[in-house]
């Protein structure tokens, strides 16, 4: 049975209790809804506050391309509501679901204060860019409210936008308003076979032209590209690019297995070995680093699995990455002692002390979950 507004105020009551009484005992909270992104960023730690009794679409504007939800809203039932209209998140946010049972457990406050994107990121742009409002509750359990439901123009701190990929350090994101975008008439995906510099010289030529390209991937000398929009569209940047065509279901299957890491690549991620993300400007150079790895958005990002010994990994990694302009993150599994995030620029760190302290001047919300001393 769906929660009455009774029970939703109530939750948000429980939520205000537990906030305030966290800061005025400066005991750690453990923000989480579904607990898919727990392995991202340092290890969770505080008393746990889970989400997801606060649910529900809020509202749904198909014409307008606007969703609004609550935090605990599962990321799978907002998909569902979209596909009805079809529409989608086009950022494609990965569920990385881990519930004991198999269910799917993401939510959508969570898959935006983790702030990730999938393959599509390459043509529309990060979660981030389709965050137009949120609510959020503060270290004083005060609501506030930030942007709203229409894409504009303003001046000043686009507070919404900083709340993506915050791990939750700076509040409780109570709602969250996205635009959304209609599913493309058509999709097709080809594959050529191509080393990793002549893959990145096409990417980089391509992405230059007016071609309908939606999401790359390269890997063990094949590079895979999705093509969407209409389907004269397709047809026309099908015969100018050449390439061999891939089966819609085996197309569809592998952009899937990109977005949540079940591509082969992934395996021995699953296996406990460390992963690397590293993000550098699209027409970076091949990264001289040992073993394999997989490219996506037209370059600009590229994975990595470390070894064993990850200090050694992220003195290598992590010059690599800064060498050709970009910078490294560990993303999944390794020794954490050596910096999930590239440490920040004193100036840098400088700002995110003050706004940590302006949001959560106890310090209560998910600590140290990016950085130490955050």
């Amino acid at each position: 049975m769906p929660a009455t507004p009774a029970d939703q105020q109530a939750t948000l009551t429980a939520f205000r209790d537990a906030i305030r009484h966290a800061t005025g005992t400066r005991t750690p909270l453990r923000l989480r809804g579904g607990g898919s992104k727990d392995f991202y960023g340092q290890h969770p730690q505080g008393t746990l506050l889970d989400t997801r009794a606060y649910s529900g679409i809020v509202d749904y504007d198909p014409p307008e391309l606007v969703i609004t939800a609550r935090c605990g809203t599962p990321l799978a039932q907002i998909e569902a509501a979209l596909a009805e209209r079809r529409q989608m998140l086009a950022f494609e946010p990965p569920h990385f679901s881990t519930g004991a049972d198999g269910s799917d457990v993401a939510t959508i406050g969570g898959a935006v204060a983790a702030g990730l994107s999938g393959p599509r990121r390459q043509a529309v742009g990060a979660l981030r860019d389709f965050v137009l409002g949120t609510r959020v509750m503060d270290g004083r359990g005060d609501v506030l409210s930030f942007g709203g439901q229409v894409m504009k123009n303003v001046a000043g701190y686009d507070v919404s936008r900083l709340m993506s990929g915050s791990l939750g350090t700076l509040g409780l994101i109570l709602e969250v308003s996205l635009k959304v975008l209609p599913v493309p008439f058509d999709d097709a995906t080809l594959r050529f076979a191509l080393d990793e510099a002549a893959a990145l010289d096409r990417l980089n030529d391509w992405g230059g032209q007016p071609l309908p390209i939606a999401a790359s991937a390269w890997h063990d000398g094949v590079l895979h590209l999705r093509l969407s929009g209409a389907a004269a569209a397709l047809r026309a940047a099908r015969a100018r690019l050449g390439g061999e065509a891939v089966d819609a279901a085996q197309a569809d299957a592998l952009w899937r297995a990109l977005r949540e890491h079940s591509h082969a690549f992934f395996a021995p991620v699953q296996a406990g070995r460390a992963l690397w993300r590293i993000a550098v400007p699209t027409t970076a150079a091949p990264l001289a680093l040992p073993g394999g790895q997989l490219i996506e958005w037209g370059g600009g990002q590229r994975w990595w699995l470390g070894g064993s010994d990850s200090a050694a990994d992220s003195a290598i990694v992590r010059a690599a990455a800064k060498a050709a302009g970009g910078h490294a993150t560990l993303f999944r599994n390794g020794d954490k002692a050596v910096g999930v995030f590239t440490p920040l620029s004193a100036p840098v760190a400088a700002i995110h002390q003050r706004l940590k302290a302006t949001f959560d001047p106890a310090g209560i919300f998910n600590p140290q979950r990016m950085y130490a001393g955050l």
